[in-house]
């Protein structure tokens, strides 16, 4: 693990990541003594009297299955509020939410593809405006704000290029312009990165991936410091419905306990197998910021405690060879998503980002022949030997 930012040093809510990760909001039960927190499944509470409950009245609401859950990412995150969702789009639905008719977002023109469909597919329709622009570009963020600005929405690492964004100097132009700025952390988890402490408004996840960890849960969350900001994410929680389940947020729980243990082998394997497609002839590009080429390599070393578990890289090759490479592998499964213990190939410009349009795809640098990897946590020879016999059998 490299050496940067110790996300420890003053941080509230008692222990280490590590420690906290396994205790925050899992207190044993008072009654019978669970070490792990009950899964509540029901729908509904009995009151004391008409108005008169113990916490909890209905499960959309609120359920002391997913408060567990909820407490245990903010701790994570160095937050004082943590909200959970029934998916990491349901949460960034709730960011938007927050918005009127009128108003602008400035986004990273290298975000997930869901993200990007949901603010031009669903949130035009409204009467909201949109500006993707290259984050890592400040001067180009400076000249997309407007006076109807609301919103600078953020990636780091970004999806699928890998970019890593300056969260101070992204948080301090929103500020300027009186607009929220939140940062889509799921790719680097609060272990790697706490944005809030950098100056962030909101942290989204997506629990689907690395906080869950097993591929096995589909989950959403966003935390913050902003005691009325998380009073309208609570409002929109409980109005629209979109929450977990305490089954899903018992898995989730159960992810996190081994969060730091899987995320330091997640990144000592991408960190080999990107400086092993680095010297490969037949890739003409890796984006990955534990790599001393890429472009935020030095600000992810100061904004990161490591480099994370995801690797993009071009072949030269067309669309047809490298959905030729990666339907050729066979330790890494051909599939969307991210995060969990197995490793994941896929091709973003028919998969993940399938929806942008391919001029617009081109233009934000998604090449055909780009793929990415979500490096799990299997032995790193086996991976290197999986890609290395794709590559062969595809481009031979």
């Amino acid at each position: 693990m490299t050496e940067q930012i110790d996300p420890d040093d003053g941080q509230p809510h008692g222990g280490r990541f590590e420690t906290r990760s396994i205790h925050a909001g899992q207190e044993p039960d008072g009654e019978t003594g669970a070490v792990m927190p009950p899964i509540y499944a029901t729908s509904t509470y009995v009151q004391d009297g008409p108005g008169e409950d113990r916490g909890y009245e209905y499960s959309r609401t609120g359920n002391p299955t997913r408060t567990a859950l909820e407490e245990n990412l903010a701790a994570l995150e160095n937050a004082e509020y943590g909200r959970a969702f029934a998916s990491g789009m349901a949460s960034i639905n709730t960011v938007l939410n927050l918005l009127e008719a009128g108003d602008h977002v400035v986004a990273g023109d290298d975000v997930y593809g869901g993200t990007h469909r949901l603010f031009r597919q669903v949130f035009e329709q409204y009467n909201l405006s949109f500006s993707f622009v290259d984050t890592t570009d400040h001067d180009a963020v400076l000249s997309a704000m407007r006076p109807a600005t609301e919103l600078v929405w953020v990636e780091t690492p970004t999806n699928p290029l890998m970019r890593v964004n300056d969260i101070a100097a992204l948080a301090d132009i929103a500020h300027d312009h009186d607009a929220l700025c939140a940062v889509d952390n799921t790719f680097a988890t609060p272990y790697l990165q706490q944005p809030l402490d950098h100056g962030a408004d909101v942290v989204s996840h997506s629990l689907t991936k690395y906080l869950g960890g097993h591929s096995d849960v589909v989950g959403g969350a966003l935390v913050t410091d902003d005691e009325h900001l998380d009073e309208r994410f609570g409002f929109y929680q409980n109005s629209v419905g979109a929450t977990p389940d305490p089954f899903a947020c018992f898995l989730v729980l159960r992810g996190t306990k081994t969060l730091p243990l899987r995320m330091d082998r997640h990144c000592e394997n991408a960190r080999t197998i990107a400086e092993r497609l680095d010297a490969h002839p037949d890739v003409s590009h890796v984006y990955y910021p534990g790599l001393d080429s890429h472009p935020q390599h030095d600000l992810a070393a100061e904004q990161m405690r490591d480099f994370g578990g995801m690797v993009s890289f071009e072949l030269d090759a067309t669309l047809d060879e490298t959905a030729d490479f990666v339907s050729a592998t066979e330790v890494f499964a051909l599939a969307e998503s991210l995060g969990g213990v197995e490793s994941l190939i896929e091709q973003p410009a028919t998969m993940t980002h399938a929806s942008i349009p391919r001029e617009e795809r081109l233009e934000a640098g998604l090449a055909d022949g780009l793929v990415r990897i979500s490096v799990g946590v299997e032995h790193v020879e086996d991976l290197w030997t999986d890609l290395e016999a794709a590559i062969e059998a595809a481009l031979a």
